[in-house]
């Protein structure tokens, strides 16, 4: 089951694939904080919940849908947080069981519940080896002036008193990257497990093609540029050549790569350009088709240099 991409709930197709079998898992999966309806991972709804208010509207991309305040609307919603640990509890252990002894899984998780997702799979049987940090080049900045809410109650002594105080969060130039590992064998080493695996060190190589951090070449903080291409396939469409920058710093040509949430397919063309194997699953139908003709075009690409260049 090598190539493939497959159209389904990761949850269950992921039981067909063989143990130690994939060399990594390279994965943005769903946040869980409600930033699409693929993203509701939880019990807890609203009839406020992805609607949108006439500021919403008004400010455009950047306010288009109502998640749940930090707080939530009632006690139930303190719950959500434990519910996204339980969710990514599903899947834990299938992820540990198909990976080889020594491989790495990276998970973009989110920064709000990332830590739930550790607890989770190191539940599940893995080892947090590392949190990367993928500087992005921009990102919006959403935190709103207090003062100018203030200010439209008429109350302006008090939007004077915060002028400068802001609302909601910093401006998150930063992903977090979660990297796990599967632990190699009692009482061998990685040195060992790279022999009979072929997984478990990692090549300083990949950073110094991609990555564009100055202060170190080798450090955990990932300086990746997206292009023009990285956008307009998905919501929360990943850049190639960052996903190209992760699995080329835990594998080797023809090693088989895993994404249980494949959305428009970046990993696994990432994995494609790189001359590895991929396994892509993906739940949603239109984005299924989305990823399958970027791969089949590919493919054809592929095929036509490769006709050019014996001729």
């Amino acid at each position: 089951m090598i190539d493939e991409f497959v159209l389904g709930d990761s949850v269950n197709v992921i039981k067909s694939i063989p143990d130690d079998y994939v060399h990594a898992i390279i994965s943005d999966i769903p946040y869980g904080i409600g930033y699409e309806d693929w993203d509701v991972l939880h019990n807890n709804a609203n009839s406020a919940l992805g609607g949108a208010s006439a500021a919403q509207i008004e400010m455009g991309g950047l306010f288009k849908r109502r998640g749940k305040p930090l707080n939530g609307w009632s006690a139930a919603d303190k719950l959500i947080s434990l519910e996204y640990q339980n969710w990514c509890g599903l899947w834990a252990s299938d992820w540990l069981r198909v990976l080889k002894p020594g491989g790495s899984c990276f998970v973009f998780a989110g920064r709000r519940y990332s830590h739930r997702c550790v607890v989770a799979l190191e539940d599940g049987g893995f080892t947090l080896k590392d949190v990367l940090a993928w500087e992005k080049s921009s990102a919006p900045h959403r935190a709103q002036r207090i003062s100018e809410i203030y200010k439209r109650r008429g109350d302006n002594r008090n939007s004077l008193k915060w002028k400068g105080w802001r609302v909601a969060n910093l401006r998150p130039l930063f992903e977090p990257i979660l990297w796990f590992q599967k632990p190699y064998r009692i009482g061998g080493t990685i040195a060992d497990n790279m022999l009979e695996y072929g997984v478990g060190a990692w090549n300083e190589q990949a950073l110094e093609t991609y990555n564009l951090n100055d202060e170190s070449t080798y450090s955990n903080v990932l300086k990746v540029k997206a292009d023009k291409n990285d956008r307009g396939l998905h919501s929360t469409q990943k850049p190639l050549k960052l996903m190209e920058c992760l699995i080329s710093l835990v594998t080797k040509k023809g090693q088989i790569v895993l994404d249980p949430f494949a959305g428009s397919g970046t990993t696994c063309v990432a994995a494609k350009c790189l001359d590895r194997r991929y396994i892509g699953i993906e739940i949603d139908e239109k984005i299924f088709n989305i990823a399958k003709k970027r791969l089949s075009d590919l493919v054809k690409q592929s095929s036509f240099r490769e006709f050019v260049a014996t001729v």
